[in-house]
């Protein structure tokens, strides 16, 4: 399914799409945090520690969480985020639950393995479960969802993802094109056969490991450096590459393979903090 243009009716400003970097790393250290961006203050594009760089203020205007995979680098805060709003979330009924959304299968692992009620209170449930704090709605692959407060709705495709577990990236429309995040991938031509034709404004692509590394990059379900210049070569045009989830102490190793590919984008390490206003 391709999306279609939503903004038309939207100020120019109103229309900008403003996606924030919380964190983009494949583990965690001092100045480094798991995956999470924040889209127009209101939706998560995944959970991982990067959500703790949000102020409590910040963490309480969360209202939707779109799940790329289950793995717990990428969804970690959900419940502690629960845990963290939920007193001031109760004050207004009105907003209801925060919605966690993702794959059927995601949805199910986070039921059986985080909200079981012995690694971490079933969220689902409490106070009620008439009246949760999270409520959980799945989507699949293809799916367009319309994410963001009324008057500022935007438009999110769900893109096909190759991982070790069922996964999925995501696609946001923008008056300047698709900003595209492939989530925790190996080489997967699904994903370009998704983009063919279609302009990308920038692209969020993962590179784990280094390529001394790219048989375990392989085995995990993710890229290296090798493996990432072969998967661009199917991406047409000059697009804004910038490359996600290297473990903090193979960073410096990662960047400077990646900066060795010869490839007509512009490719570049993705940074904790930085603000796309597409």
């Amino acid at each position: 399914m391709s999306l279609q243009p939503s903004t038309a009716s939207l100020s120019a400003e109103e229309s900008r799409v403003r996606v924030e970097v919380l964190g983009c790393s494949g583990s965690i250290a001092a100045g480094s945090s798991t995956t999470a961006f924040l889209l127009d203050e209101t939706v998560l594009i995944d959970a991982g520690t990067g959500v703790g760089e949000l102020s409590l203020e910040a963490m309480m205007r969360i209202d939707e969480i779109l799940v790329s995979h289950s793995h717990l680098d990428h969804v970690l805060a959900i419940p502690l985020l629960a845990d963290s709003v939920m007193k001031a979330r109760l004050a207004q009924p009105e907003r209801g639950p925060i919605r966690v959304r993702g794959l059927p299968e995601t949805l199910a692992a986070l039921s059986a393995h985080l909200f079981n009620g012995q690694i971490w209170p079933d969220f689902t449930a409490i106070p009620s479960a008439p009246w949760p704090i999270l409520r959980l709605e799945p989507f699949v692959l293809g799916d367009t969802l319309t994410v963001g407060p009324p008057g500022r709705h935007r438009q999110i495709e769900v893109l096909p993802a190759a991982h070790t577990v069922p996964a999925c990236g995501f696609a946001i429309q923008t008056p300047r094109g698709l900003w595209v995040f492939s989530g925790d991938t190996g080489p997967n031509p699904a994903l370009w056969a998704a983009l063919h034709g279609r302009h990308v404004a920038h692209l969020v692509i993962e590179t784990a490991f280094g390529d001394e590394e790219r048989w375990l990059a392989d085995l995990s379900g993710h890229l290296a450096p090798g493996s990432l210049a072969q998967e661009l070569a199917h991406l047409a045009g000059s697009v804004n590459v910038h490359i996600t989830h290297p473990k903090p102490g193979e960073l410096a190793a990662v960047t400077a393979q990646v900066r060795a590919i010869v490839s007509d984008h512009r490719i570049e390490p993705l940074v904790r903090g930085r603000v796309f206003e597409v």
